[in-house]
C-alpha cells in the first residue's frame, strides 16, 4: 500500500540508549486520532482523518481510494467538495452553441435546480437526491414536458463533471431514477380553411407571412429575416439563410436554428404573394448585430416590416396582431374587455409549418425531402413529429390484404361458363 496511516496520538523516537520507543504525543486524547494519507495523481498528498477505534476503518478507506486510483475512477477529495452551482455556472458559461440555449439553461438551473440541490457537494450525489428533487418539482412544473426539460439540464451538467473527473457517477442515469416523461402531444395540423380564415384576418401588412410559412415551412423568424435576395424565381427555390432573434430583449440577424442553410421549394403561389406584398409596402433596410447583440453590424433589405418602419416586433406581432386574427378566425376564444387573450402555443405560428407538412406528406413527399425543407438536423425527429400524418398507409394495407382475399376467394360459378 503506498499510502499510510498516521497515528497522531502517539509519536515514535530514540531514547538514550538509541532504542525505538512509542510515547504520548501532545495530542494524545483530543481529536481525530488516525489520518489516512497518500499521494494522489497530480503528485500532492492527501489524506483524511478518522477518530480513535476506527483505524480499520481509515485503512478500508485508503484501500479504497488506491483501487480507485489503479482502476482510473479515482475523485479528488477537493474538487469533489466543488457545489452543484460552483460547477453548474462555470458549465454554463462554457456551453457551447447558441446563446439564447445558454440563457435558458442557465434559467432552468437558477430557478429549478439551485434552490434544492445547488449547495450540495458533487461528491455526495447519490441518486436518492435526484430522486427527491424530481419530485419537489412536481409541485411547482405542472408539465411534465417542461420537468424533463429541467432534468435533462441537470443531467448534462453532471455527466460534464464526471467528464472533468469531478464525480464517478451521474446519479440521474441510475435505474431508480424515473425520469420525468416527454409528453409531446400529437400534433393536429390546421386545416386549408383555418389557414387563409387567419391569413384574411391579419392586417395586409402581415398576410403574407402565412403564405411564407405555410407555403414554404419557414420559422417565424426565419419569415422576419426573409429578404427578395433569397428568392430565386427563376429556378423556383428560397434560400433560408439568416433569421431575425431576439437575446436578452435585443434583436440580431442569426442563422436558422441549428446553423442549418436550407433551400426549400418556392411554388408560384408563394412567389405572387411575397412580390404583391413587396410592392404595396416597399422592403425596408435594416442593420443590427450578427448572432449576439454585440457582435458585428449587418445590414439586411427585409420584406416585412412593423407600422414604425423597423423590422418586425415579434412580441409585439403576437399579442396585437397574430392572436387577434386566431380569435377572428375562430381558432381561438375571442377576449373579454382589457383582458389579455389566452395562452395558445399549439397556435403560434409553428402552426404553419405543421401545416406546410402535412401538404407536402398528403402529396406523398419523403420524410427525408421533407426533413431537409423544414430545417431538421434529424430526419427521424421529423418522422416522430409527423408520421401519424402519413397518408393513407392503413388505407394500403387494407386494400393489399382485401386484393389478396379476392384473388384467393373460391369461384360461385363454373369457371367454363360464358
Amino acid at each position: 500500500m503506498a499510502g499510510h496511516i498516521q497515528d497522531r496520538w502517539f509519536k515514535t523516537e530514540n531514547d538514550a540508549n538509541g532504542k525505538t520507543v512509542r510515547s504520548k504525543s501532545d495530542r494524545y486524547g483530543t481529536g481525530m486520532r488516525y489520518r489516512a494519507r497518500y499521494t494522489g495523481p497530480d503528485g500532492t498528498e492527501k489524506s483524511k482523518s478518522f477518530p480513535d477505534r476506527q483505524k480499520r476503518l481509515a485503512e478500508l478507506w485508503l484501500a479504497q481510494t488506491e483501487s480507485d486510483m489503479a482502476r482510473g475512477q479515482y475523485i479528488d477529495p477537493r474538487k469533489a467538495r466543488t457545489t452543484f452551482r460552483q460547477y453548474a455556472d462555470r458549465w454554463v458559461k462554457a456551453h457551447t452553441g447558441e446563446i439564447n440555449s445558454r440563457e435558458a439553461a442557465e434559467r432552468r438551473l437558477r430557478l429549478h435546480a439551485y434552490p434544492h440541490i445547488g449547495t450540495r457537494p458533487l461528491g455526495s450525489f447519490k441518486p436518492e437526491h435526484i430522486r427527491a428533487w424530481i419530485a419537489a418539482l412536481e409541485l411547482t412544473v405542472p408539465a411534465e414536458s417542461h420537468r424533463r426539460i429541467i432534468v435533462g439540464t441537470v443531467s448534462a451538467a453532471l455527466s460534464a463533471a464526471v467528464d472533468d473527473g469531478l464525480l464517478s457517477k451521474n446519479p440521474c442515469r441510475a435505474r431508480t431514477v424515473q425520469l420525468p416523461k416527454p409528453g409531446k402531444p400529437r400534433v393536429l395540423p390546421w386545416t386549408a380553411a383555418q389557414v387563409f380564415g387567419v391569413r384574411a384576418s391579419l392586417p395586409q401588412r402581415y398576410q403574407a407571412v402565412v403564405d411564407a410559412g405555410a407555403g414554404c415551412g419557414l420559422r417565424q423568424g426565419e419569415i422576419f429575416g426573409l429578404t427578395l435576395e433569397e428568392l430565386d424565381v427563376e429556378r423556383a427555390w428560397l434560400t433560408v439563410g439568416h433569421q431575425l432573434k431576439r437575446i436578452r430583449g435585443k434583436y440580431v440577424f442569426a442563422l436558422p436554428k441549428g446553423g442549418k442553410v436550407r433551400d426549400v421549394p418556392l411554388p408560384k403561389a408563394v412567389v405572387a404573394a411575397l412580390q404583391a406584398h413587396a410592392k404595396q409596402f416597399e422592403p425596408i433596410t435594416v442593420t443590427l448585430p450578427w448572432r449576439t447583440p454585440d457582435g458585428p453590424p449587418v445590414t439586411k433589405r427585409l420584406l416585412f416590416s412593423g407600422p414604425e418602419g423597423n423590422h418586425v416586433r415579434v412580441s409585439n406581432f403576437n399579442d396585437h396582431h397574430w392572436k387577434p386574427a386566431l380569435a377572428t378566425a375562430g381558432i381561438i376564444p375571442t377576449r373579454d374587455a382589457g383582458a389579455r387573450y389566452a395562452s395558445a402555443p399549439e397556435h403560434g405560428m409553428h402552426a404553419l409549418r405543421h401545416f406546410y407538412a402535412s401538404v407536402l406528406l398528403d402529396a406523398g413527399e419523403n420524410i427525408r425531402a421533407l426533413s431537409q425543407y423544414l430545417g431538421h438536423s434529424d430526419p427521424g425527429f421529423t418522422l416522430r413529429t409527423y408520421t401519424h400524418m402519413m397518408p393513407s398507409s392503413e388505407g394500403r394495407t387494407r386494400e393489399a390484404v382485401d386484393s389478396l382475399y379476392v384473388a384467393s376467394a373460391p369461384q360461385d360459378r363454373d369457371p367454363k361458363e360464358p
